[in-house]
């Protein structure tokens, strides 16, 4: 009886932030895939191992998660002034599909290391102890991302005492420059897509509720958190655990996501699946993160839950920091006023796993807001290298 070989592909299982993924050089890949298409989207699902009806990701390298699910290709950049370009996939778990929509902030922080370990900076620009900014095009939306690698005896520094809430062990800062983050869309004016801080959203067979839309890191609905039902201090159990709660959450997203005019039916949102992201926001408050850690009132601006890929995420995504920055840091927004109100440069958020900071630089120009770029410390690390195997065909 005849059995299709296996195919043998390089490629690096590698951490960022509180993401996982599977990290290929476009030249390892079979030359159908190297091009967009379905025998692309077939390879890195087969690899991730979806659709998978189980929702276990058992015959795979996904966690089932979608923070878990994910494919980066990187190739030498074809934008002047540029070290990397970085396409990311986000694999559905259970459906065949795979959302080119977005970029993941997590994964932009294993982008830098990988081009610096893999031969795509030249060995002489790099110092032997010191931070490397690689400049990465972030392909999926067009934007560029300063990624500063440490390094230490002339190669990449993957440990250290950096701790992220979200990631279990220490390793070294990354720090994270998303360069002009918004959107700039075709009016201008995109960073708001409605024109709007504040809309008025209504959502059939839900009800009707203020909302900042707005695309900045990645296009982001944010409610408040008290308007449908919610502190703003929920685990995923909460949220994961009640389907009647997910549905109404991805019924928001898809007319939010019509407003914001991603797309033009909510029909369309099934096939939309990354973006745009949909988080409710709350003012500060005492409460106790999934470690068993007391959060402090006093210790941040605003509390914070997003939902990616159908469910509450179990810290934040890194685009999605982007946006919760830029809203912050421009008064009138829904963000803003969780935070209290006021000007800020910067904004420290309570998620599921505990606090993050970020920065973004927001001004006010002739009447329209601009950022022009949002600042975080991640982390990075490689956790397998060699090579998947994947059945031909």
């Amino acid at each position: 009886m005849s059995h299709a070989p296996q195919l043998r592909i390089p490629a690096i299982y590698m951490r960022g932030g509180t993401s996982k993924g599977v990290f290929f050089r476009l030249e390892d890949l079979p030359e159908a895939a190297r091009v967009p298409g379905p025998a692309r989207d077939a390879l890195l699902m087969r690899v991730i191992g979806s659709p998978d009806p189980y929702g276990k990701h058992t015959d795979g390298m996904g966690g089932a998660t979608s923070s878990t699910s994910k494919c980066v290709i990187i190739s030498r950049s074809s934008q002047p002034g540029h070290d990397v370009d970085y396409l990311y996939g986000q694999v559905s778990i259970d459906t065949a599909f795979v959302d080119w929509s977005g970029n993941c902030g997590n994964l932009s922080t294993a982008v830098g290391p990988f081009a610096i370990a893999n031969g795509f900076i030249d060995p002489a620009r790099l110092p032997k102890d010191g931070v490397f900014p690689v400049r990465i095009w972030q392909a999926n939306i067009g934007k560029t991302i300063v990624c500063h690698v440490p390094l230490s005896n002339g190669e990449v520094q993957e440990t250290g005492d950096f701790e992220l809430d979200g990631v279990t062990f220490p390793a070294a800062e990354i720090v994270l420059e998303f360069m002009d983050p918004a959107d700039e869309g075709e009016d201008g004016g995109a960073l708001f897509p409605t024109g709007n801080l504040v809309d008025l959203l209504e959502v059939p067979g839900v009800g009707s509720f203020q909302a900042t839309m707005i695309n900045s890191g990645i296009p982001t609905i944010f409610v408040r958190a008290k308007d449908i039902g919610y502190t703003g201090t929920e685990l995923q159990d909460a949220i994961n655990g009640d389907p009647a709660a997910l549905a109404r959450f991805e019924t928001i997203r898809a007319h939010g996501a019509v407003r914001m005019g991603l797309i033009r039916d909510v029909s369309e949102a099934s096939k939309r699946q990354h973006t745009p992201k949909i988080a409710f926001v709350a003012p500060p408050t005492d409460h106790v993160v999934s470690s068993g850690k007391r959060i402090a009132a006093g210790d941040i601006d605003l509390c914070v839950r997003a939902l990616s890929m159908g469910k509450l995420h179990h810290a934040m995504m890194g685009t999605c920091a982007v946006a919760i920055g830029t809203a912050a840091a421009i008064p009138g927004t829904l963000v803003n006023e969780a935070a209290g109100g006021g000007e800020r440069q910067a904004v420290r958020f309570g998620h599921p796993s505990g606090t993050l900071r970020v920065g973004a630089e927001a001004a006010n120009v002739d009447g329209q807001w601009q950022v022009r770029k949002a600042i975080m410390s991640r982390s990075a690390r490689v956790l397998m290298e060699g090579a998947v195997r994947v059945p031909a065909g």
